[in-house]
């Protein structure tokens, strides 16, 4: 008993040890599926209250140590002012293009201002909880409204590092989860679209495949026979050893071809039985399957978007589309109704923004992964054809 429990002791591996296993296998998992779809999460919300901390705390520094470029200036009232001294100046209007046009300057002035204050908006409210995560999620998707800004030194310093991080954290989740979900979307094809879910209509499938390929067969051996005595004919005159050549060829082709012809196509084979419940890894699913999957994605957003922003439908898929396209022009944003003045207030329609926006890119992913399978699968079919083509036009 003594022996076995030193036995133990000796194989127990040393703490150092254990710790670079559970090192192992705690980054096995964080790379797992479930584990970056958590770190991916984490990631976003983490740097939602980075960047909220820093960009209200330097907020708050400026405020106090500069005060002048917080007050509210009055840009109308600047502009009938400077209108009225041009006016004072050139009562008699002796020169009025000349005036017209220092008018003209001062009205484009003006119409800079009010729109720079517009886009640049409220310097605090924009750094809610809902802007900061917004503004996180849409720098490592890379589709960058531009709404949502940093304005400190190490705001920007920031960005920049949480970038070179998160943009390949993300893109690891596309590859992850994008091949996910095309494995899914293939099982729940070949359920629903190939019938698999129902054995007889499956079975009757199976059986038209199988009586094309014999008659494909047939037809073949037939052309071999006649390839085979044309060729016996012109060479009965030669030599013993090449008619034995011949006749090797042509039993040899005659196998191969009996081989397809003798296809067993009745409905109690096992083997039909193993094809109905066969891997779906040789299933391809076709490109307009696809794009109907993409369409559908983005007039489901667009409903829901028109709902939380009261857009209209064309500027909901107009959305949509260009936020999961990655390209993010930002004349469209989730405005109001998603984004709150209230730093610590997050709204239900906010979270669902944010999770139609990650999911959506992954569905997209996955679109793209399903239509390369089925273009690789047709070049590969019009490879075979022109082989074919080819070996039948030189025999």
């Amino acid at each position: 008993m003594s022996s076995r429990r030193s036995s133990f002791r000796r194989r127990e591996k040393p703490a150092f040890e254990r710790f670079k296993d559970h090192c192992r296998h705690f980054t096995a998992f964080m790379f797992s599926n479930v584990g970056i779809i958590l770190l991916v999460t984490f990631y976003i919300i983490g740097g939602a209250f980075i960047f909220q901390s820093i960009e209200i705390f330097e907020y708050e520094r400026l405020k106090s140590e500069k005060p002048h470029r917080f007050i509210a200036r009055n840009f109308s009232g600047e502009c009938l002012s400077r209108i009225w001294e041009l006016t004072a100046e050139n009562i008699s209007f002796f020169d009025h293009h000349a005036y017209r046009r220092r008018v003209n300057d001062v009205l484009l002035d003006y119409q800079r201002a009010i729109v720079k204050k517009q886009l640049k908006g409220p310097d605090v409210e924009q750094w809610s909880f809902s802007g900061a995560f917004l503004y996180s999620l849409t720098v490592i998707t890379t589709i960058g409204y531009g709404n949502i800004t940093p304005q400190s030194e190490w705001g920007k310093l920031v960005t920049i590092l949480y970038a070179i991080i998160g943009m390949p954290l993300f893109l690891l989740y596309l590859s992850n989860i994008g091949d996910v979900l095309a494995k899914s979307f293939k099982w729940i094809y070949s359920k629903v679209c190939l019938c698999r879910i129902c054995p007889g209509v499956a079975k009757r499938r199976i059986i038209r495949e199988r009586r094309k390929m014999r008659q494909l067969a047939r037809a073949l051996q037939m052309h071999d026979m006649e390839n085979a005595r044309g060729s016996s004919s012109y060479t009965s005159t030669s030599s013993t050893t090449s008619s034995n050549s011949s006749s090797s060829e042509y039993t040899r082709s005659s196998r191969q071809s009996s081989s397809l012809v003798d296809i067993p196509y009745t409905e109690s084979d096992s083997d039909i039985e193993r094809e109905i419940r066969g891997s779906t890894d040789e299933i391809t699913v076709p490109v307009t399957v696809c794009v109907f999957v993409m369409v559908g994605y983005i007039l489901w957003g667009a409903l829901l978007f028109g709902r939380w922003e009261d857009w209209n439908y064309l500027d909901g898929s107009y959305f949509c589309l260009i936020s999961l396209s990655s390209i993010g022009f930002g004349d469209l944003v989730p405005g109001d109704r998603v984004i709150t003045a209230d730093r610590d207030k997050v709204e239900v329609s906010f979270i669902l923004c944010a999770i139609y926006l990650l999911l959506g890119m992954a569905v997209i992913a996955m679109c793209f992964n399903l239509m390369q399978e089925q273009v690789v699968h047709n070049i590969r079919a019009i490879k075979r054809g022109f082989k074919a083509c080819f070996r039948c036009s030189s025999s």
